[in-house]
């Protein structure tokens, strides 16, 4: 069509001269100037790119980033250890979140290790790694009696071991069963402090229970890149004076094994900030010091005195929390928080401390000091009732309308967008197995959506052997990550200006709707690139839905990250002017949200 239109613009017929010699004209020599000599007197169209590079942006895209020293192989630029020291160590502020400033962010990829092979396959991965992937024999020494972990020839074994349960991980959850039901689906969501290498969280896997598993980084290397190479869901965290990273009301169940977290401490600062994370009607699960003291204090090296005036403090804690015990046997001891506050607040008249907090967001965490004082839970019109609204039991509650968009408590949000976001998933996943067949062959594991919304992508992709790192940008419009919970899903805040709580090579597919263009006016997006990197395992996809500007510069910066890439059609058929464009590390994925007019897939072919 613009052909012909062309023609019809063209009024002046070309003639040609015989006598002229266009090889003195035009010549093959390359230096030659000849071609800007020539002009046309008449209109010719336009073939310019609307969506391309500036000059400069350009000349930058030429430039590779070069690849870091190898001492930056397990690097977390939050949790580094030189920064840490340089924060007070009283209540381990020196092992909380300290990132770099910009002056010191590197600008170069993090490599595997030289030997680095393919991690296994779930659910084998469970109990193998290859030495090669994580090169730390200080776990197999230090906790060789309690079994976390054993070197055998090119790779470790699990053996499900762990300070209270020397019988495996299996038989200890099996002890916890007998006490409390862990198999009729009440139970979903769970958060083990202090986890060790995530062991008690991969074999609750069997039972249909996901846990949120996180450690420090500290003397015992590597205990959550240990569990995110098995595929069991964990990150860096530890509890000093900042919230966890967790909506309010978000997990079933709390674990303690031997923590070493001073409950007692803190005016039970600690169990407070428990109390805030667990739902109402939750437990909370406690064994090692000091359950069974007069039993195990000589194995502790502490005095019998020390550890009961220790038991004592946590059940006062627990009761001005309005916690009830519902048993002690054996080595474990089991909590429960109350469904509702009507007694609770009552009681304030007998407990004076800790007051019910006021005027707070109890879901506010990144950032947010914790606070000694209760979390109110939602009024009821009967003791009975349980706040906040019922959850159904899994896996139904997967995708029943959750109780914060069928009470309204987030504006904007309806029971139709709720229900439109599954099936706008289903259908993007559905077409994502033509494309990344890896996903849906059990060759990929660990999966991190980064900016999760509803959680759609992780309903989706339930019936497949993967599990998703639910993530809610703290800066979001709406706080949806308490939604993702009630569904039965775990998840973080986290802003991505800075570094995530993660070692490097840690997830196989990064899945980002619009992230770019949240943060394009915050920070510089080839920071967060550079990040998507380090956490990415080789092999591992990112798939990006952002427009067409956005991933036209988003492209650029990939390239020079020596990711590949080829255009692909959008889900919703050849005939949509939107697009995928596949880069591969060895593997990679952008894409566009539906209002969008493109769709850009990466892959990591490092």
């Amino acid at each position: 069509m613009f052909y012909i239109l062309g023609v019809w613009q063209n009024t002046t017929t070309p003639t040609f001269n015989a006598n002229s010699n266009l090889s003195e004209k035009v010549e093959c020599d390359p230096q030659s100037n000849a071609l800007s000599s020539l002009s046309l007197e008449d209109e010719i169209l336009d073939f310019e790119a609307h969506h391309k590079l500036s000059l400069d942006e350009t000349l930058m895209a030429i430039q590779k980033f070069p690849v870091c020293d190898l001492n930056f192989s397990e690097y977390t630029p939050c949790q580094d250890l030189t920064r840490g020291r340089k924060f007070e160590r009283a209540m381990l502020v020196y092992r909380e979140r300290h990132c770099p400033e910009k002056k010191e962010l590197i600008e170069c990829l993090i490599h595997a290790p030289p030997k680095y092979k393919r991690p296994f396959k779930w659910p084998q991965s469970r109990e193998y790694a290859w030495y090669d992937n994580i090169p730390h024999k200080e776990l197999s020494i230090e906790k060789a009696i309690q079994n976390w972990l054993q070197v055998e020839g090119d790779r470790f074994r699990f053996p499900g071991g762990g300070t209270m349960f020397p019988r495996g991980a299996d038989a200890y959850i099996d002890d916890t069963n007998a006490l409390l039901s862990l198999t009729d689906g009440k139970i979903r969501t769970a958060i083990d402090t202090g986890c060790g290498v995530a062991s008690w969280g991969a074999y609750l896997l069997n039972r249909d229970i996901i846990t949120m598993s996180f450690a420090p980084r500290d003397t015992h290397e590597a205990q959550v890149q240990f569990a995110l190479e098995r595929g069991v869901p964990a990150m860096i965290g530890v509890m000093a004076t900042q919230r966890l990273l967790y909506p309010a009301s978000a997990f079933d169940m709390a674990h303690c094994s031997r923590c070493l977290i001073p409950w007692y401490d803190y005016d039970g600062l600690y169990l407070i900030e428990v109390d805030r994370v667990l739902r109402p009607g939750g437990h909370w699960i406690l064994s090692g010091p000091p359950i069974q003291w007069k039993k195990h204090y000589r194995g502790w090296e502490r005095t019998q005195e020390d550890l009961k005036k220790e038991q004592e403090t946590i059940e006062e804690v627990a009761k001005c929390l309005c916690w009830k015990k519902l048993i002690e046997k054996d080595d474990l001891a089991i909590w429960q928080k109350p469904i509702n506050h009507v007694e609770c607040i009552e009681s304030r008249r007998i407990y004076k401390t800790p007051h019910i907090c006021k005027n707070d967001n109890a879901d506010a965490a990144w950032y947010k000091k914790m606070k000694a004082c209760i979390t109110p839970l939602p009024e009821v019109s009967s003791p009975d009732e349980a706040a906040g609204g019922e959850l159904k039991e899994w896996p139904e509650r997967a995708f029943d309308v959750p109780p914060r968009i069928s009470k309204g408590s987030i504006p904007a949000l309806t029971f139709k967008k709720f229900d439109d976001d599954n099936i706008v998933w289903k259908e993007r996943v559905t077409h994502y197995k033509n494309i990344i067949p890896a996903l849906f062959q059990g060759q990929y594991r660990n999966v991190m959506d980064m900016n999760a919304y509803l959680g759609g992508f992780v309903a989706a992709l339930m019936k497949y052997p993967v599990w998703v790192m639910n993530v809610i940008p703290a800066n979001s419009d709406y706080d949806t990550l308490g939604v993702i919970y009630e569904r039965g899903f775990i998840g973080t805040y986290h802003d991505w200006c800075e570094a995530f709580s993660t070692y490097p090579r840690t997830y196989d597919l990064i899945h980002a709707t619009g992230v770019s263009s949240i943060y394009q006016d915050r920070c510089d997006i080839t920071y967060i690139l550079l990040e998507m990197d380090r956490i990415l395992r080789p092999e591992g996809t990112v798939i990006i839905r952002d427009t067409v500007d956005v991933l036209t510069k988003v492209q650029s910066i990939t390239d020079r990250m020596r990711w590949k890439s080829r255009t692909m059609d959008h889900e919703s058929g050849p005939f949509n002017p939107r697009r995928f464009f596949w880069l591969s590390r060895l593997t990679g994925l952008l894409s566009l949200p539906r209002n969008s007019t493109g769709f850009l897939w990466f892959a990591n072919t490092r």
